[in-house]
């Protein structure tokens, strides 16, 4: 195989630009590495359990990928091989012609036939005849002899060789042959990973780009870039990187102008979402440039490291996702409140539940859930949650408006409490006069509370006018003095702005948005929408949710604003509904174990535990039927015995089951899948479980 034909797993540097201008003196760059920036001896992902694991898996993901892809081809790769191998031999063939032949030496006999003019030359002339004569001979000889060599080796192979030495010449051969048959621009072996290419950074691509942005003048010597630092790869190789002093006068405020970025990236010819600075806390006037060699905001964070299934500590920030340099980002969720919000389809539920998740891991917490769109997205919150309302409109669990007016009320209530509480406490157990961990856990009246808020303008525009200023009232009251209480608003919307009430609705609707201490905003339809998320002054600063791009590799990256001194562009981490069904079973069992399930939480697992799952379930079988799918379970169930299964979902109900030991296998039923066949149980099973636990109890 030759070099072309090699698959390469790394990227490589290709230069885009011109030269640079010879009549420009060079522009010096400390490229030599200081303390602070030496690579690590042993890489990040060499370091650590996890990270070792989570490369092992990567590589051989990427294997596994090159070794199907090329097996999938080897037919055809094999009658290329063949193909060309032909065609080698005549070439191969027509070479040895050729030189026996020594046409080199046609052009001397020509030139001293042309030449001729005495005896001298003719002599000459005779004498290049007789030498082409004979190394004609002598070569033809040899070409013979080597035929008549091939032709012997080939039969006796033929005649007396095991097969399998045949087909170990004919694989070493075959390739060799097909190497030299084939033209260079028609590799057999197609590379099954495509190696990116990215900007090779250098100090005049950098001072093109921030002159041409207007940051300064190349030839005002008040007025020109310099370099603080050495240009380098970045410390995870993502990119480079560099550190920029911008002239006097020049500082922050002039790097995060809207349009800046765009034209520096433009002037690097780069995308803009591959362009970050990060600010230098020395001076106004300097930061760091990063130029990642491909958009980083492409690559998915991964799934939420919740799934290891561990209990959390709310008082410890929740990990959230990577920023965009694939460093990790995390929310303080503790004497904060958290506003998510976007265009619909972009991520945001997900992002929400992913903080709401966290909090359910830990046992100590309670969480009071009102969504305002009645999405299936937070059903599963029912295993935890101390409260959980949906809807605006009656169902069959009652008057949400009603129970969303009783959840604040007591949410407001137990704020009163926490703060009499803490009143009476002994100086040396309370000195601050605030919740401690310590004390959360000690004392059930001082339990930290979530509160989510799913679309939670739906309150705020309700028929009932009275209805929705009480509830106003409540938001904005629990906003207030919330937090420093240990109540934690998470709140999201896709509609933060424009709420069509009263007057009085509308101002307390923008006094609790804009009372969020964090904001997290995904892509928005305009610059109005992300000021109302982000808050005006972060359009100011830089950043504008509506600048976000668009696509579906993009769902989940959004801006963190105002959980710390940075304002990093954030891929969120990954908990679809199975995962979120997982985490909260698990969290479940975690309050299950310390005693701590409360409110309908507590009151749905007494129901559920009156009933035998087991027999439901195979009760449910049509008659004749050995198999059925979670779905269609799930509906069965909610229909045959609504007042325990009313709101059961395919993935819960499959893990009940599977905990209780029946096995999930493959069925078939095409009115709940799209190919006909998907995940499901059969009835053996369910049987064989309930004779297993009636031999486990005897």
């Amino acid at each position: 195989m030759s070099d072309e034909d090699k698959v390469l797993d790394t990227h490589y540097e290709v230069a885009l630009d011109d030269e640079p201008d010879p009549t420009r003196g060079p522009v010096y760059v400390d490229v030599v590495t200081k303390d602070n920036t030496r690579h690590p001896v042993i890489p990040a992902q060499w370091r650590g359990t996890d990270n070792v694991k989570s490369t092992l898996k990567r590589q051989a993901a990427t294997a596994g990928h090159i070794a199907a892809y090329h097996a999938v081809r080897s037919p055809r790769y094999i009658g290329l091989a063949v193909l060309w191998s032909v065609v080698g031999v005549f070439r191969l063939l027509w070479r040895h012609i050729r030189w026996a032949w020594h046409p080199e030496l046609n052009a001397l006999l020509q030139a001293a036939a042309t030449n001729a003019r005495g005896k001298d030359e003719l002599k000459e002339g005779r004498t290049i005849e007789q030498q082409l004569a004979t190394r004609r001979t002598a070569r033809a000889v040899m070409l013979l002899a080597e035929l008549v060599a091939l032709a012997v080796t080939g039969g006796l192979l033929f005649a007396f060789a095991p097969r399998y030495v045949l087909v170990l010449v004919g694989a070493a051969v075959v390739p060799l042959l097909a190497h030299y048959g084939r033209p260079a621009t028609m590799p057999i072996v197609t590379p099954a990973v495509v190696a990116p290419r990215h900007r090779k950074l250098s100090a005049d691509i950098v001072l093109r780009a921030y002159y041409a942005a207007g940051l300064g003048h190349p030839d005002k010597p008040d007025q020109q870039i310099h370099f603080g630092g050495p240009m380098s790869r970045d410390t995870r190789n993502i990119g480079s990187e560099v550190v920029i002093d911008l002239p006097y006068g020049k500082g922050w405020s002039d790097m995060v102008k809207p349009g800046t970025k765009a034209a520096i990236a433009s002037g690097i010819d780069v995308t803009e979402y591959q362009v970050f600075f990060t600010r230098d806390k020395t001076s106004d006037r300097r930061h760091k440039l990063l130029v990642a060699d491909q958009n980083p905001l492409a690559i998915p964070a991964g799934r939420t490291p919740l799934l290891r299934l561990k209990p959390t500590d709310i008082w410890k920030p929740a990990p959230f996702g990577l920023d965009e340099r694939g460093n990790p980002v995390s929310v303080p969720l503790m004497w904060n409140s958290v506003l998510v919000g976007a265009q619909p389809r972009k991520g945001k539920t997900f992002s929400a539940r992913l903080l709401a998740l966290y909090a359910a891991l830990d046992p100590y917490v309670k969480l009071t859930i009102i969504d305002g769109k009645k999405s299936p997205d937070w059903s599963s919150f029912r295993l935890v949650a101390h409260r959980y309302i949906r809807g605006t409109t009656v169902n069959r669990d009652g008057d949400p408006v009603e129970q969303v007016i009783d959840a604040l009320m007591e949410i407001k209530k137990h704020i009163g409490e926490v703060n009499d509480f803490l009143t009476k406490l002994p100086v040396d157990e309370c000195p601050e006069g605030k919740i401690t961990p310590e004390l959360s856990r000690k004392y059930p009246q001082l339990r930290v509370w979530v509160l989510v808020m799913e679309e939670f303008q739906m309150y705020y525009e309700l028929d009932d006018k009275e209805a929705s200023e009480t509830i106003a009232g409540l938001l904005s009251n629990i906003m207030a003095t919330g937090p420093s209480a240990g109540v934690i608003p998470l709140s999201s919307s896709q509609k933060p702005s424009g709420i069509g009430a009263s007057q009085n609705v509308l101002r307390l609707f923008t006094r609790y948005r804009d009372n969020h201490s964090i904001r997290f905003a995904l892509k928005c339809g305009n610059r109005t929408v992300s000021e109302a998320i982000l808050g005006d002054e972060a359009y100011g600063e830089g950043y504008n949710a509506a600048a976000l791009p668009e696509g579906k590799e993009f769902r989940g990256v959004g801006i963190l604003y105002g959980a710390d001194d940075n304002t990093p562009i954030v891929r969120t981490h990954l908990a679809e509904g199975p995962d979120a069904e997982k985490i909260l079973m698990a969290a479940r069992s975690f309050r299950e174990a310390a005693g701590l399930l409360t409110g309908e939480a507590a009151g749905e697992d007494m129901a559920r535990e009156a009933r035998d799952v087991l027999n439901d379930v195979r009760n449910v079988f049509y008659a004749g039927k050995a198999t059925i799918s979670w779905p269609a379970l799930a509906a069965r169930l909610k229909e045959t015995y609504p007042e325990a299964y009313a709101d059961i979902t395919p993935e819960a109900i499959s893990a009940m089951v599977r905990k209780l030991g029946v096995k999930g296998k493959s069925v078939k039923d095409p009115e709940h899948f799209d190919k006909g066949v998907g995940q499901g149980c059969d009835k053996a099973s369910v049987e064989a479980a309930i004779e297993r636990r009636a031999l486990g109890s005897r």
